[in-house]
């Protein structure tokens, strides 16, 4: 059924002066990029001559030296020396105070002095700073703190230490309790008190010993009427 169908599609020509033939053509030259390039590529096959003296040269090599770094410092390097009006740049007011600024902005340089005086302080051993200080290590010390205060360091009749002697008596815990032991053990009661007699009569109605009456401490003789001798 599609064999004639597909002789047919290879097969078909079409006229080359078509309107649509020719527009296509047009297009195809508008957009290749040969036909774009052909007039730069027939330049460059060509020699061509270029002046150092025209102005597209003159323009890029003003350029490349303004550009420069080397073109752009020169002229500095070249004025180095001439402008301070001094022989050498240490004769310089301005570089000698830039440079005594840079030197006293120095740490070490700053510090090198107080480190040389450092180890050549000479200080009397009787002085009033020494002492104060070791006053004050003494106050501060740990090993002096926890020893018990036998030194004062202030009148002993002075009423603050009066007063905190009272003070430290009555905190006192063993002074506090010397009145009960010097009371402990000489009480004092008469032998005909009542508490005593009361006690004493209670230790006799407690005792053991009073409850129960040996036999064989009681005085007795048998008697001679009893039933059982009257039958014997």
């Amino acid at each position: 059924y599609r064999e004639a169908w597909d002789k047919d599609k290879t097969q078909i020509s079409l006229p080359s002066d078509t309107p649509v033939m020719l527009q296509s053509k047009v297009n195809a030259l508008n957009i290749s990029n040969k036909h774009y390039q052909k007039a730069w590529d027939e330049a460059k096959a060509k020699s061509y001559d270029l002046r150092a003296d025209a102005i597209p040269i003159k323009q890029a090599k003003a350029s490349r030296d303004i550009a420069s770094e080397y073109k752009y410092k020169e002229t500095h390097e070249k004025q180095k020396g001439h402008y301070i009006g001094c022989p050498s740049a240490k004769e310089d007011p301005k570089l000698a105070w830039a440079a005594r600024a840079m030197a006293l902005q120095n740490d070490r340089l700053y510090k090198k002095a107080y480190n040389d005086s450092k180890t050549q302080i000479h200080i009397p051993v009787d002085a009033l700073s020494v002492q104060a200080a070791k006053e004050c290590q003494t106050l501060v010390s740990d090993i002096d703190y926890r020893q018990y205060l036998h030194q004062w360091t202030c009148l002993p009749d002075q009423n603050d230490v009066i007063h905190a002697r009272q003070a430290y008596d009555l905190q006192s815990d063993a002074v506090y309790k010397s009145d009960l032991e010097w009371l402990r053990g000489i009480g004092w009661l008469p032998n005909d008190s009542p508490e005593i007699k009361r006690v004493k009569n209670a230790q006799d109605l407690l005792s053991d010993n009073v409850y129960r009456t040996p036999i064989d401490s009681v005085k007795y003789t048998s008697v001679v009427d009893s039933p059982d001798v009257v039958l014997a």
